[in-house]
């Protein structure tokens, strides 16, 4: 047998042990976050990864891959596989007693997640009665509750998830987290992290995310300013700034974003860029309900839900397609003022992910998992980008309508703009900003100095440092902090939101408008999506906007005066409501996909068998309607 003919069955015989291990990883953490009825655990959890790990870990197979890499060097496809599966069993290749740390840590982020699910969330009301809540219903209610008081409970509600969190194991998560990194030969657990899924250190991160931290602060701190101004000095508090920019405007706006439409609506909108998903599966379980996940991260700096693959998407050895299979989920209570909004942002950014990587047609399932060695910054990038249009003034004309089909009257997207313009897009870029921050300087820490005070106190000053004082969202509430995969990840955020501006802007300036352009789909496909992980996130950038990742987009689009804004926002509106006149509004859509709606172990539709997606749908939307009836 050749060498090649020696490699191509390693290489086989790896590809069928990991889609094996992944599978059976990813059906358990699903089943365990969604409450699902069976052997769900957090031990059956930290068991399946362990065997994911191990798998990865083993440092026969590194060898072997380094040893058929050497060997044959004239074949360039078993080269790229190898290659990749080099790349990623460096990422968890680690001497006998650092797997023991791994092991005892992941062991304790499960039983935190455990913790973290079962805890007792809400406010208490000031006559004393306490009102359960998830961390979803706490933040909605900082922006749509007008009773300041209530707000003002609602933030003490998500303030007590960082104590909770920091009595229950995490100050000791930090603490193997960094032993493990030093024993590898890193800086910290932050460096590690972000070595493996970048391929830089964090030197260069934070060279990088310093350039933008230090030219936005004088937008930063002028926003603010201006803020106190307009709305008094007390609307700063963290319970009043969300209110304070869009309460009144959220309440204007939720009956042109029913929440039992949201999922025909980014259908529709998905099918008019050219956006397919090659014979992917998705099961989406979108509602809020008792003992569902509180801890798995949100992929997304706003989102309320996250995207996993239990079958990866590739192209098997004998040429056949291997469809994905995603799993999909969201925290959303469909009677909330702001639901529906709330619901179209996720599904824009989750179906971006499950779009994404639906489509990456590479020769290993390695180059489409979402882990290390896969940049954060490449896997959020496209998600980011799709969940962008829903701010745009020609997709709110298009697909922001009423239950009658009336369309949402410019006056409010012009007040919207008004209101927050000029403070919403600075002050997120520096929420962002503050976890990376906030994370660099937590593993930077001593560990005799990483006690609870110490962290509060930490959490405390990034945010005053960052984001000029406390934040609406706490810092020790974001769940990315706990979670294995999630943490040391905000940066992938930042980088990815730079990319999304330069990205936006070169579409604008080839064809003028990105919403229902059938020729997005097609470009992302060809330029992001295919290559998978194969390619580096800023080559693959540069290569489609022709110009390096810089923040210049983002800050020109920060400085944008809001009187600019409103004229521009006005003529792309008034060109998409044109457009829409002469639209057939199609019955027949097909993105090459089987949708499964769930709620929990009930399965509400499956458009293979209920009339095709919109059919599907359309249950979807009944039994939304009887659930909002019956609550």
């Amino acid at each position: 047998m050749t060498a090649v003919a020696q490699a191509r069955t390693f290489i086989d015989d790896f590809n069928a042990k990991y889609e094996l291990a992944h599978e059976k990883f990813e059906d358990c953490f699903w089943g365990t976050k969604m409450a699902l009825s069976g052997e769900y655990s957090a031990e059956l959890l930290s068991e399946t990864k362990k065997d994911m790990e191990d798998l990865l870990s083993d440092a026969e197979t590194l060898a072997k891959a380094e040893q058929f890499m050497e060997e044959t060097k004239d074949d360039e496809q078993t080269q790229k596989i190898l290659k990749i599966i080099m790349r990623t069993c460096r990422c968890y290749t680690m001497p006998p007693e650092v797997k023991v740390v791994r092991e005892e840590t992941a062991k304790l982020e499960s039983n935190l997640e455990m913790a973290r699910n079962a805890m007792k969330l809400g406010y208490t009301l000031a006559d004393g009665s306490f009102v359960e809540a998830s961390s979803v219903a706490l933040r909605n209610k900082l922006s749509t509750e007008s009773e300041e008081a209530v707000r003002k409970a609602s933030h003490e509600g998500l303030s007590s998830i960082g104590p909770f969190v920091l009595d229950n194991g995490f100050l000791e998560i930090v603490k193997q987290r960094n032993r493990l990194a030093k024993q590898l030969g890193f800086i910290d657990y932050y460096d590690y992290k972000v070595t493996g899924a970048e391929g830089f250190g964090k030197d260069k991160l934070f060279h990088m995310l310093d350039g933008l931290q230090e030219g936005t602060r004088p937008i930063m701190v002028q926003a603010r300013q201006e803020f106190a101004h307009r709305y008094g000095e007390d609307a700063l508090q963290p319970w009043n700034m969300p209110f304070k920019m869009k309460g009144s405007i959220v309440k204007q706006m939720d009956p042109y974003f029913p929440f039992s439409m949201a999922v025909e609506r980014y259908v529709r909108s998905y099918a008019a860029m050219g956006i397919t998903y090659s014979g992917a599966t998705m099961n989406l379980d979108l509602l809020d309900r008792p003992k569902k996940y509180a801890t798995a991260f949100a992929i997304g700096p706003e989102s309320n839900g996250f995207c996993h693959w239990p079958r990866v998407a590739w192209l098997k050895p004998d040429g056949t397609w291997q469809p994905s299979t995603t799993n999909f989920t969201s925290l959303a209570d469909p009677t909330a003022v702001g639901s529906g909004l709330t619901a179209l942002n996720t599904l824009m950014h989750e179906a971006g992910h499950a779009a994404h990587f639906a489509n990456i047609k590479q020769p290993s399932p390695l180059f489409g998992q979402e882990r290390a060695p896969t940049s954060v910054a490449y896997a959020e990038n496209q998600s980011m980008f799709l969940d962008s249009l829903v701010g745009d003034a020609d997709w709110r004309a298009k697909y922001a309508k009423d239950k009658s089909g009336n369309v949402i009257p410019f006056e409010i997207l012009e007040e919207e703009i008004t209101a927050t313009h000029p403070f919403t897009a600075v002050f997120q870029l520096r929420a962002m900003l503050a976890v990376s921050y906030f994370e660099k300087a937590l593993y930077e820490l001593p560990e005799e100095e990483m006690t609870k005070e110490n962290i509060m106190a930490l959490a405390a000053k990034i945010e005053t440092e960052i984001q000029g004082g406390p934040s609406s969202r706490p810092m020790l509430s974001i769940p990315h902090l706990v979670s294995d995969e999630a943490s040391c990840y905000y940066h992938g955020y930042t980088l990815a939101e730079m990319s999304v501006w330069q990205t936006r802007e070169y579409f604008f300036s080839k064809y003028g408008k990105i919403v229902d352009n059938p020729q997005v789909g097609p470009t992302l496909c060809e330029a992001y999506w295919q290559c998978g992980n194969s390619e580096d996130f800023l080559a693959i950038v540069e290569k489609l906007t022709g110009k390096p990742l810089s923040g210049d987009a983002w800050v020109s689009h920060l400085k944008e005066p809001v009187e600019d804004k409103v004229a521009r926002s006005k003529k792309e509106y008034d060109n998409a409501i044109e457009e829409t006149a002469e639209e057939d509004n199609t019955t027949d859509l097909d993105l090459d996909m089987t949708v499964r709606f769930v709620d929990g172990d009930l399965l509400i539709a499956d458009s293979s068998v209920d009339g095709g997606i919109l059919g599907a749908c359309q249950k979807f939307e009944e039994y939304v309607a009887k659930r909002v009836s019956e609550s």
